[in-house]
């Protein structure tokens, strides 16, 4: 059977696609860190290529990489950071309250239960002396539970320190020859066909790009929102828990759960005795509920979906496919791999409206 030059192309074009597939699936766990790097690159370059600019050239490129990058880790760091104080007063308070929080509960579970004639007998003290065990535990237990549970998934510490030192690594290496990598992978394509490969890039970029600002406008709108709605409920710990709530909505549900535990924990200890426990728990629905449906129903939807051309129902899908297809890593890369794909939609569709298929 002999094949025709377009089908020999084609067919090329195929096994081509099949074997990056299928090296990508292969590689996956090895390539995770380097795809990170890339997609932090392609965030930061603009930032390094403004400050050649502003320098005039008299900056040496190592120096801008250099300051952009620990600039952004100091940011990451930052973030992360917040933890600390809100540990540091909840562990004291934990120890102080739970007692009378524990007790509280009980009181407020018997007889609403017992309207549904469920008989609740909870072992106050047994249950009380278990945890103010670990609560009241010395520092070299913990450390000792903690190098436990590392050498129990010593695979998994040593995967996560790697890829802690490589990222940065890579990502240093990647700000500092991101024009020769682009260039090199744009030989790769055939000459025949750069150009209408430049414009994809070009349209793509400018998608990702107010992908990316958009995202940023809504984290900065709910970490404020989140510290004051804290705030006006009187929580000691509203600014923290506030802003790394809002900051850590970049992880698709992972920062808002993470967020409404804290606030949770904190409310408890802190209003339990004085307020009991239904007040922590308006707090925590009020706050965090109607944050969550701004969030993924106006800001989202609004200040994302639009910016990149998605309408709020594709948003919503594409959050939930890419979750059920590639799990957290997929929840993740939705929105800014949906915009690529939006653009490749675009022409796609622009091609089959001018096609002989469509026109007859």
């Amino acid at each position: 059977m002999q094949f025709t030059p377009t089908q020999k192309r084609f067919l090329a074009w195929a096994l081509i696609a099949l074997f990056a597939v299928l090296a990508l699936w292969l590689l996956a766990p090895v390539l995770a860190p380097f795809a990170v790097a890339a997609v932090l690159a392609y965030a930061l370059t603009p930032v390094v290529d403004w400050i050649d600019d502003v320098g005039l050239g008299r900056v040496p490129r190592v120096v801008a990489v250099v300051l952009v990058e620990v600039l952004f880790l100091v940011a990451l760091l930052s973030v992360l950071l917040l933890i600390v104080p809100i540990l540091a007063k909840e562990l004291p308070l934990m120890r102080e309250q739970f007692p009378v929080l524990l007790d509280s509960l009980n009181e407020a579970l018997k007889p609403l239960l017992a309207q549904w004639g469920i008989k609740l007998n909870l072992d106050v003290a047994s249950i009380k002396g278990f945890v103010m065990k670990y609560l009241n535990a010395n520092v070299e237990d913990a450390f000792g539970s903690v190098l436990a549970s590392v050498k129990l998934g010593g695979s998994v510490a040593f995967a996560l320190i790697g890829n802690a030192i490589l990222i940065p690594v890579a990502l240093f290496y990647m700000l500092m020859d991101w024009s020769r990598f682009m260039g090199q992978l744009r030989q790769m394509v055939p000459p025949r066909l750069r150009a209408p490969t430049d414009s994809f890039l070009r349209e793509s970029d400018e998608v990702l790009g107010q992908y990316l600002r958009g995202q940023l406008l809504v984290m900065v709108i709910l970490a404020a929102a989140y510290s004051i709605g804290l705030a006006l409920f009187g929580l000691d710990l509203a600014l923290p828990i506030g802003i790394f709530t809002g900051l850590a909505i970049f992880v698709p549900y992972l920062g808002f759960g993470v967020g409404l535990v804290l606030a949770l924990f904190a409310g408890l200890l802190e209003f339990s005795s004085s307020h009991g426990i239904g007040y922590p728990l308006v707090m925590v629905a009020v706050v965090y509920g109607l944050g969550q449906v701004v969030e993924s129903f106006l800001l989202t939807p609004r200040l994302v979906g639009e910016r990149i051309g998605l309408h709020p129902l594709a948003v919503i899908f594409a959050l939930l496919a890419f979750g059920q297809l590639f799990g957290f890593v997929g929840v993740l890369v939705a929105l800014p791999a949906s915009a690529v794909l939006l653009v490749a939609i675009r022409r796609v569709r622009a091609g089959y409206l001018a096609s002989r298929l469509y026109l007859g």
